[in-house]
C-alpha cells in the first residue's frame, strides 16, 4: 500500500466535502442536518493541517483523529476521532501497510467507536456499515484474496450495511427519538463511514 498517506486522506475529505449536502440531507431526515457540513468542516481543517510530505502514517491519522475531534460538532466528532486516533495507534511509526494491517486498524477502529459510542452492530450506526466491512475483508485476506479485491469486497459489504440500516429502528443518538419512524431512512454516520472505504479502496487501485 502507498507510502503516501496524505493523498488517501486528501481522497477521503473531499470525497467526504464533495458528499457534504447529500449527508446532512440524509440527516435531516433523522437527526440534526449537520452530519454533512460537520463532517465537511472537519476535513477542510484537517487538509489545512497536515504534513503533506510526511510518510509517517501513525502520526497523520492521529492528528487527523484530533483535529476531527476538535473540529467536528455532534456525535461524530468524537466516533470519528477516536477511529482515526485507534487506526494511528496502529499504524505508529509506519511508513507503509499490509493487509494484516488492514485488518487491525479495522478491529482498533471498531473497538473504540463501540467504546466511545456504547453502540453494537444493528443498532442504525455507522458500526452497521463498519462491522460487517470488517467480516468480509478479513474473510477475503484469509482466502488469500488480493488486498485490492479485499477492499473491494470490503465495500459491497459496507453499501449492503447503509441498505440495511434503512430497514431498522434507531437506537442511538437523536435518530432514537423518531423510534419505527427511522425506519425507511439509511443512517448519515454508516454513509460517512462507506464513502471513507470506497475511497480507500479507491486510492490503493490508483
Amino acid at each position: 500500500m502507498s507510502s503516501k498517506i496524505y493523498d488517501c486522506i486528501e481522497l477521503i475529505g473531499n470525497r467526504i466535502i464533495e458528499n457534504k449536502e447529500f449527508l446532512t440531507e440524509l440527516d435531516r431526515e433523522i437527526g440534526d442536518a449537520d452530519h454533512g457540513i460537520n463532517m465537511a468542516r472537519g476535513f477542510t481543517e484537517v487538509l489545512n493541517v497536515l504534513d503533506k510530505d510526511s510518510e509517517d502514517i501513525g502520526a497523520l491519522l492521529k492528528k487527523t483523529g484530533m483535529t476531527l475531534l476538535s473540529k467536528v460538532g455532534g456525535a461524530s466528532g468524537p466516533l470519528y476521532g477516536t477511529a482515526y486516533m485507534q487506526a494511528g495507534k496502529v499504524c505508529a511509526g509506519k511508513t507503509e501497510l499490509s493487509a494484516e494491517d488492514g485488518k487491525e486498524i479495522f478491529e482498533a477502529v471498531i473497538a473504540g467507536i463501540q467504546k466511545r459510542g456504547k453502540a453494537e452492530k444493528g443498532e442504525k450506526t455507522m458500526l452497521d456499515a463498519i462491522i460487517p466491512a470488517y467480516e468480509s475483508y478479513s474473510t477475503a485476506i484469509e482466502n488469500g484474496v488480493s488486498a485490492e479485491e479485499a477492499l473491494g469486497i470490503m465495500c459491497v459489504a459496507a453499501e449492503d450495511g447503509v441498505e440495511f440500516t434503512k430497514t431498522i429502528i434507531a437506537t442511538k443518538g437523536r435518530a432514537s427519538y423518531l423510534g419505527e419512524r427511522s425506519i425507511g431512512h439509511q443512517d448519515p454516520g454508516a454513509t460517512s463511514a462507506t464513502i471513507t472505504m470506497e475511497a480507500i479502496r479507491d486510492f490503493v487501485k490508483g
